[in-house]
């Protein structure tokens, strides 16, 4: 069973990447306000992510000024996804009737 990984875990960069799942690329000012978080936080979590190669960014223009673009990478995607399963799999343990002990 794969397990929580914890460079996903913190619940900024699990939003991040969840958030991203939606769309190929994010203008990292959508993201700020999406997750509501300072330019210095988001930096970093990108930064952090960027070093496992779970997202990518780039450089760009938009509407005339400089701007970050940041997607998932196909990394990215497959480890959000073994995350996911992962808490489903707690989520099934604390869903289950007091007293039974069966597992997978």
């Amino acid at each position: 069973m794969p397990g929580l990984d914890p460079l996903i875990h913190p619940p900024t960069r699990l939003q991040l990447m969840s958030a991203l799942t939606a769309v190929a690329d994010a203008e990292f000012s959508t993201l700020r306000a999406a997750l509501g978080v300072s330019d210095s936080v988001l930096s970093k979590q990108i930064s952090a992510l960027v070093g496992a190669g779970y997202v990518r960014s780039r450089k760009g223009s938009h509407e005339g000024r400089r701007t970050t673009w940041v997607g998932l990478t196909d990394l990215g995607h497959r480890a959000l996804r073994e995350h996911v399963a992962a808490l489903r799999d707690l989520i099934e343990v604390v869903d289950r009737p007091a007293g039974t002990n069966h597992t997978k």
